[in-house]
C-alpha cells in the first residue's frame, strides 16, 4: 500500500488506539472489541482498514483469529520521513 493510504489509515483515532493496544503482543479480535465501545462491525471495519495498510498481521488459529503488529511496515515510515531529514542537511550545505 502507499505510504499516502498507510498514513491516512495511521491518522485514524480508533486505529491509532488499536495499535497502541497491539503494541503489547498479539490478540484476538474479541480482546481487541473489549477495549472499545464500539460495535463488533465497527472494529472489524478497522481492523480491516489496518489490515489493508498492512500495519497489522491477521493470523487463524483453531476458532480464533490473532492480530500482531507488523513492525517492518512502520520502520518504512520512518525510512521515508528520515529521508527529509537528510534532504534538509543537504540543501544547508
Amino acid at each position: 500500500m502507499a505510504i499516502s493510504q498507510t498514513l491516512k489509515v495511521i491518522s485514524n483515532p480508533v486505529c491509532r488506539q488499536i495499535l497502541e493496544f497491539l503494541k503489547g503482543g498479539r490478540q484476538t479480535a474479541g480482546e481487541i472489541a473489549k477495549q472499545f465501545d464500539l460495535t463488533g462491525a465497527t472494529i472489524s471495519y478497522h481492523l480491516s482498514n489496518l489490515k489493508k495498510a498492512e500495519l497489522i498481521y491477521e493470523q487463524k488459529h483453531k476458532n480464533f483469529i490473532y492480530y500482531e503488529l507488523n513492525v517492518s511496515v512502520f520502520e518504512e515510515i520512518l525510512v521515508w520521513i528520515m529521508n527529509f531529514k537528510e534532504d534538509v542537511k543537504s540543501d544547508e550545505n
